[in-house]
């Protein structure tokens, strides 16, 4: 990849009401548009990828699409983005299924995986990626239904769509789970994002276990603090501002800096590694 965007903060001071619109933003994330070169390493394959509106999930999609994948983009109701997604994917002459709907319903995960098979014949890349998360300085400010709304959406659903995938799945096809450096290393002010990102990181390793005889691959990806709507839509306008600057590198990610991740544990290049969780930071250790 070449010509990445990489800007540094301080950011524009900003919010948004959740779950955010990237077309808002100062400065606008880099998805990879302009810089994400494929050659054929998901040739003829199927990738169901969710939170692929906008941030980690978009720049995949493109990452994919380009690399020769066909694409269901999952999403819950930022419509304008996701059209975008389908819009980048078309360009790269891969078909793009637009699904909108809310994966914290079981019912829901299952017809998603279904629609994905009956429009494209199959499933071989599944990507977990959405998520939930709020900012409080308190535990006495996080209520039961948010609680529960952040672990339905980070851990849940990730659970009931693999549930529902695998059995559609072939030896060689992938998993991917979307988990965080908050996994471990949890900042007070994410209490319930960070407790489902630990969830996902072992979720990830015991159906690891699990699905190896059926010869489907589950691994991780373990962002730092990557630019995205999330950002501006969940953290107070002041931390957005300086989001990123306390790493090495220091600045965001820009989640075309991910994409490479995901193709690598999509694809063959990766068809040793199971059960494992791939940082990446900006320098950040995961202890």
């Amino acid at each position: 990849m070449t010509d990445i965007r990489r800007p540094s903060p301080p950011y524009g001071e900003q919010q948004q009401k959740p779950p955010g619109k990237t077309a808002l933003m100062d400065p606008i994330p880099d998805h990879g548009e302009k810089s994400y070169k494929g050659n054929g390493k998901l040739e003829g394959k199927i990738a169901l990828i969710t939170g692929a509106d906008s941030g980690i999930g978009k720049a995949v999609a493109i990452a994919f699409a380009r690399e020769g994948a066909d694409i269901v983009i999952s999403y819950l109701n930022e419509d304008e983005d996701a059209q975008d997604t389908a819009k980048w994917v078309e360009d790269a002459g891969r078909k793009a299924l637009v699904l909108a709907g809310d994966i914290k319903s079981e019912d829901y995960c299952k017809t998603l995986v279904q629609r994905a098979v009956d429009e494209f014949g199959g499933l071989d890349i599944l990507v977990n990626n959405a998520a939930f998360q709020r900012t409080y300085a308190d535990i006495a400010d996080i209520t039961a239904e948010e609680w529960d709304e952040t672990f339905r959406t980070n851990i849940y659903a990730p659970f009931f769509l693999s549930k529902a995938a695998a059995p559609h799945m072939k030896p060689g096809s992938a998993i991917i789970n979307t988990t965080s450096i908050q996994s471990r290393q949890p900042s007070q002010q994410l209490l319930a994002y960070a407790s489902t990102k630990g969830a996902v990181s072992n979720f990830t390793a015991g159906l690891a276990e699990m699905l190896a005889e059926k010869g489907i691959r589950v691994n991780a990806v373990a962002p730092g603090p990557i630019w995205t709507p999330l950002i501006p839509s969940t953290m107070p306008a002041e931390k957005a501002a300086k989001f990123g600057e306390q790493t090495l590198l220091k600045r965001a990610g820009q989640p075309a800096e991910l994409a490479g991740a995901y193709v690598l544990l999509a694809s063959e290049l990766g068809s040793y590694m199971t059960g494992a969780v791939i940082p990446v930071t900006g320098g950040e250790i995961m202890t």
